[in-house]
């Protein structure tokens, strides 16, 4: 088979950026390492009878302007929306909710304080202010340090955006930028519960404490998503986040893309200072015009690309490219639905609020005090813990009667030995859990136990990192991966970057294929 452009990685990311190169009339080939495309978000079967998303797990930040080009409603994806957004339990045996509508989350956050349900709509305007800003550039290519006009242009257009902002919105955009996520929700509220719900977005995929500088623009990262045309919505893809990638899989197919699984990428080819194919592991040779990698920066760079092709200060940096995200993720049978205390005594709870996220993370103290813990001793003994059970909406993923609930759960140091930590750690999630919703671990049939270290070598995600590397302020837009490489071009010609660690950074968004599928295009990449 004659190839174009050779894809490195069958996740998200990858199967976007060959479908809009097939699109064009590229001949495309995309090499997965795995048995089955979809990188991180695929669906699989854990335990006899059960299935669920074992990685990613749920729906918002996926690109409806992607969902449109590819069709991929077409292609069977189906996304239904969740009836509650959020529910986060407390020590008293009650919850805050997050309900859908602004009357309804006003009121529940009225429980807990009238000042802080007052200032819900300020709070709401300067989020949506500033994430209508971001949200015009994720389909956008950053402008390059060191770049030429089309560069300079695009410096320019970002500047004049934030020039018409009042100045108190330019303030607000310097706050999201700068702040912790707990000092930028103290410009608005007062209850440790209130700041503590909200400040979880701040925390997903984030190895910190709540004082962390930085945190404040990951609680923005996850605002930009919608379900459906509803802003703001969370969702559930029936058959799993592998029924996306599937679909994906299917368009890029429709385009001529041919996608090869079990057939892991050992080094890239570079000759004459141009990357012109891969060897795989097997040792088998496949040669084309460009290389895309859907890989982590510092999996390319450091692993994949022979260090005599790059520069020392290029190098250098890309072994100091920051990964971990502190994620341990599990998958759970169970016999029974769960039930949680603070459900079952209040009567305004309904089987509406298991359809959402459950957060055990109450309070900004309560957050706190886990990434301490984890810093102390490798993982925290009350971990922020964020359950969905999918199976509520879709029951294509249980036998009848019975269910499957994903953890997602922070707090867990990437570096600890977890070949010897991994089991204690995940007793230490069911314990915890078992504290909110007594008999849940008696409900447990089987349970798979992903740590850092399982993550990183089943789905390549460096150190375990969801996000392909941080989303700290010198490893975003221009200067994500590095500065200088913010386009998706690699310092080798013919190499392209188009994963997460490429701007606007992780989550199941499809923009970075999206947009390095439109560089390569735009350098006239040509057949072999």
């Amino acid at each position: 088979m004659s190839t174009d452009i050779i894809v490195i990685g069958g996740g998200h990311n990858g199967l976007v950026c060959a479908a809009y190169l097939a699109g064009a009339g590229k001949r495309v080939r995309v090499l997965e390492r795995r048995h089955v495309v979809g990188g991180a978000a695929v669906t699989e079967e854990f335990h006899p009878g059960f299935r669920n998303s074992v990685a990613a797990y749920t729906v918002s930040l996926l690109n409806p302007k992607i969902i449109r080009d590819l069709d991929l409603h077409t292609h069977g994806l189906e996304i239904i929306e969740r009836r509650v957004n959020n529910v986060w339990p407390n020590e008293h045996g009650d919850f805050l909710c997050f309900p859908r509508g602004e009357d309804a989350l006003r009121a529940e956050i009225a429980r807990f304080s009238e000042r802080d349900a007052r200032a819900l709509a300020r709070f709401q305007r300067d989020v949506g202010m500033a994430a209508g800003l971001i949200r015009d550039f994720l389909l956008q290519t950053p402008p390059n340090a060191g770049g030429g006009l089309r560069d300079l242009l695009r410096m320019a257009g970002f500047a004049n955006r934030l020039r018409k902002l009042s100045l108190e919105d330019q303030r607000i955009v310097m706050d999201v930028f700068s702040k912790s996520v707990a000092d930028f929700l103290e410009l608005y509220f007062e209850n440790d519960h209130v700041k503590g719900a909200f400040a979880f977005d701040g925390l997903v995929g984030n190895y910190a404490d709540t004082r962390t500088p930085g945190t404040a623009y990951v609680l923005l990262h996850h605002a930009f998503g919608e379900v459906n045309g509803k802003p703001g919505v969370w969702g559930h893809a029936v058959g799993g986040m592998g029924a996306i990638t599937q679909a994906m899989a299917a368009a890029a197919r429709a385009r001529g893309v041919h996608i090869r699984t079990a057939a892991p990428v050992a080094r890239v080819l570079v000759e004459g200072g141009r990357a012109c194919g891969v060897v795989l592991e097997d040792g088998e040779e496949i040669r084309a015009a460009a290389v895309v990698a859907n890989v982590n920066p510092a999996l390319l760079y450091n692993q994949l690309v022979d260090p005599q092709h790059l520069s020392e200060d290029f190098a250098r940096r890309m072994r100091s490219y920051r990964n971990g995200s502190g994620t341990l993720r599990m998958n759970v049978a169970l016999e029974t639905l769960p039930r949680f205390t603070c459900l079952e005594r209040q009567a305004r709870a309904g089987a509406d609020h298991l359809t959402g996220g459950i957060v055990i993370g109450p309070t900004l103290d309560y957050l706190d005090r886990c990434y301490r813990d984890a810093r102390e001793r490798g993982y925290s003994r009350e971990p922020l813990i964020e359950m969905l059970i999918p199976s509520t909406l879709d029951d294509s993923l249980a036998p009848p009667g019975k269910h499957v609930a994903s953890l997602f759960c922070q707090q867990f140091d990437p570096d600890l030995d977890w070949e010897r930590h991994r089991e204690a750690a995940a007793d230490a999630v069911i314990d915890q859990v078992e504290r909110f919703a007594p008999g849940f671990r008696a409900s447990i049939l089987g349970r798979q136990v992903l740590s850092p270290l399982d993550l990183e070598r089943t789905f390549g995600l460096t150190r375990g990192d969801i996000m392909h590397g941080q989303l700290s302020l010198d490893q975003m837009f221009s200067a994500r991966p590095v500065l200088g490489h913010g386009d998706y071009r690699a310092p080798i010609a013919g190499l392209y970057m188009c994963g997460a660690g490429t701007h606007p950074g992780g989550g199941v968004t499809g923009a970075p294929g999206h947009n390095a599928a439109r560089e390569i295009l735009r350098d006239g990449v040509q057949g072999r």
